[in-house]
């Protein structure tokens, strides 16, 4: 059976795609970055899987694969290549040598290099003899992408390091280091794999000068320990937590086929995972009706606000610059998700470009979500409740210090919801003791939490009853006491704008701003208006830096909070390609927009952003409870009635009163919930 066109490559698919660059670069030495589903033009697609929806079988297309590696040339210097191939008749059908103005997105081998440079360098272990650590204390390096060049910078490719002291004598190799933050940062250039600088960090607090001064030979002595693994707490995990136990005994409901489609309760959709996006939904349809051709999570930026040197360079585009799914994490049965749970793998490469398994990148299953709907009759006193049951799609990443947890997560109601959850460590910077600073919080002492966001961007490709939509944007305002449209002053109008043109726009509590997408060729048979899907934008604070830095211009998604654009195949990052060492943003949202194309009954793509302002609290330490950030995307006029109404109302046998008792016979006045008791 030939693969589905959005069916993520096989192992036996990239090694093809592997083996064909190695043949169009012979004699020279390559090194893999990664090699993933280059998807089919949409073109071509539509026209599969109207086929496939129409019961017939379609025409398969040819599979084409993205190859992302460098050539060595004959000094040893890494030129980046894009290769899109077609493993199936085993032909290149693209091929770019990116310009030098931009960087290839980093590699856990990268990393490593980073990590064996300090080891090396003589420069460093200069800078390390300026220090005294605690006996039983050893060197942590944690790398990190280098953030936007700084004005008069070469251009070269580099890589920073935070660094950290671990006290190893407990023996634990997950005693947190992060209570031990050292002043220094080593900076490598990728093309020496050479420590180029050593910069040195201020540590003082409210005012002192924002220039490095001089720091105690002990930098850690005023540091505490903070623990977070269960061993090493000082009085251990709590003992009066009891099971609370996810029981599914007639298994889950929903059915899985070939590996990535999912059909649930009305929904149908598949999944795929890829190295930059994580985890993507693709042709959604509920109810046997299209609602979506594909939804991902397309970016996200981490700047920091601390205004010393070299802190403005602190900047992480997650997706852009290392690849979410690349640091996706190998769930862990009863932790990370409940239920009865299935798990998606996915398919990587090593720096030879050797495909192996990614084990249980993405899990699936069934949750309870509270009430669905209730209504209660006065009269006779009898309650009909539903229960809300969502399907949760999930992944989550590890960058460093930070886990972010990406949900999409699909109701009964034909609703999704698109959930965010950050949590991990904070990233800290020594400060002096007793001090505090404008740029953090003090949440352990010596360990200032710097002030930052965190701003995503999901990507929502819609095709609501077909893919020619027009997002519409809805209002309500008041209207003044008039004679003639609102004698008694309680009127308010609805104003309906359509979007004709690519453009941006943000949240407005105040109108109560709604964004639809319509199928303007559609007409619901009861309300008379267009079908069509819908969300509130997510009122929460843009990006703070200054317009004019290098934060700012390299970040110009997250200035806004809904973009409209028009499709073209290929872009599917807001940030645009290339976010590594970037200084301004390249073929992102901004440059889409400006291009003023025609969105009204259009096939168009909108991009939500939002985000998280981070001024950290003493409890987000040692490690921060999750903050959780939903886009809830709800029919609009596209059903003749709430599509859940049949909802099964039966009581959970299960539930009993927690003195032992068993549970309340009657429900309301007619007994058992939602059914007449004769």
């Amino acid at each position: 059976m030939a693969p589905h066109p959005f069916d993520q490559l096989s192992l036996e698919e990239t090694q093809r795609a592997r083996d064909l660059i190695l043949k169009l670069h012979p004699n020279t030495a390559i090194f893999f970055r990664y090699i993933f589903l280059e998807e089919a033009p949409k073109g071509e697609i539509k026209k599969y899987l109207e086929a496939e929806h129409a019961g017939k079988d379609p025409e398969p297309l040819n599979r084409r694969a993205m190859v992302l590696y460098d050539v060595i040339d004959s000094d040893k210097i890494p030129v980046y290549n894009e290769s899109v191939v077609d493993v199936t008749s085993g032909k290149r059908l693209d091929h770019k040598v990116v310009g030098k103005e931009f960087h290839a997105s980093l590699t856990v081998p990268e990393f490593r290099q980073l990590v064996q440079a300090v080891e090396k360098s003589d420069m460093f272990k200069k800078c390390l003899e300026e220090y005294q650590l605690p006996e039983g204390y050893e060197l942590v390096v944690e790398p990190w992408p280098y953030g936007g060049l700084l004005p008069g910078e070469e251009n070269s490719r580099y890589f920073q390091g935070l660094c950290f002291a671990q006290d190893t004598r407990s023996n634990n190799p997950d005693s947190n280091f992060y209570s031990f933050p050292l002043p220094f940062i080593p900076v490598m250039d990728a093309s020496t794999q050479e420590i180029v600088r050593v910069d040195r960090l201020a540590t003082g607090g409210k005012g002192d000068p924002m220039e490095p001064e001089s720091h105690p030979r002990n930098p850690v002595d005023h540091c505490t320990p903070s623990e977070y693994v269960p061993e090493l707490l000082p009085n251990g995990p709590r003992k009066d937590l009891k099971p609370l136990d996810v029981v599914q005994p007639e298994g889950p409901s929903f059915k899985i086929t070939n590996d990535s489609l999912v059909e649930w309760q009305g929904w149908r959709f598949r999944v795929s995972f890829n190295p930059r996006e994580g985890a993507v939904l693709h042709d959604l349809h509920f109810n046997g009706r299209s609602v979506m051709y594909r939804l991902s999570f397309s970016e996200m930026t981490v700047p920091y606000a601390d205004a010393r040197y070299p802190f403005a360079r602190k900047q992480a585009f997650d997706f852009g610059d290392g690849g979410a799914g690349t640091c996706a994490n190998n769930l862990s049965l009863g932790c990370d998700c409940l239920g009865v749970i299935k798990y998606f793998d996915s398919v990587v490469t090593d720096a030879e470009g050797k495909p192996e398994v990614a084990s249980n990148v993405v899990c699936l299953h069934e949750q309870d979500n509270g009430i669905a709907w209730k209504h209660t009759n006065w009269r006779t006193g009898r309650a009909v409740v539903a229960r809300n049951r969502e399907l949760v799609v999930q992944f989550i990443i590890t960058l460093a210090n930070y886990e972010y947890v990406f949900a999409y997560k699909l109701d009964t109601m034909g609703g999704i919801n698109v959930e965010t959850r950050a949590t991990g460590i904070v990233s800290v910077v020594n400060i002096d003791p007793g001090k505090q600073s404008d740029y953090g919080t003090v949440v352990s002492e010596g360990a200032l939490a710097q002030n930052h966001q965190h701003i995503f961007c999901i990507r929502i490709d819609p095709a609501i009853d077909g893919h020619n939509n027009t997002a519409v944007i809805e209002e309500s305002h008041p209207v003044a006491m008039n004679d003639k449209t609102n004698p008694r002053g309680n009127y308010y109008e609805v104003i309906k704008t359509p979007i004709k043109n690519s453009r941006w726009l943000d949240a407005d509590i105040a109108s109560n701003r709604v964004v639809k997408i319509q199928n303007t060729s559609k007409t619901n048979p009861i309300s008379g208006r267009p079908v069509g899907y819908k969300f509130a934008p997510m009122a929460t604070q843009l990006l703070l830096a200054d317009k004019n830095s290098v934060q700012a211009q390299r970040a110009l998604f997250a200035q806004h909070h809904v973009w409209v654009t028009k499709h073209q195949d290929g872009e599917l990052y807001a940030a645009g390609r290339y976010t590594l060492q970037s200084t301004r943003e390249e073929g992102g949202l901004a440059d889409m927009v400006a291009r003023n194309d025609n969105t009204e009954n259009e096939d168009i793509v909108v991009w939500a952003t939002f985000g998280l302002t981070h001024n950290p609290r003493v409890e987000d330490w040692p490690v921060m409870p999750v903050e959780i950030h939903e886009l809830k995307i709800r029919p609009a006029d596209f059903w003749h009635e709430n599509p859940a109404i049949d909802l099964p109302t039966n009581k959970n046998q299960a539930s009993r009163l927690a003195n032992g008792d068993s549970c309340c016979s009657t429900n309301g006045a007619d007994g058992a919930n939602g059914h007449h008791v004769a």
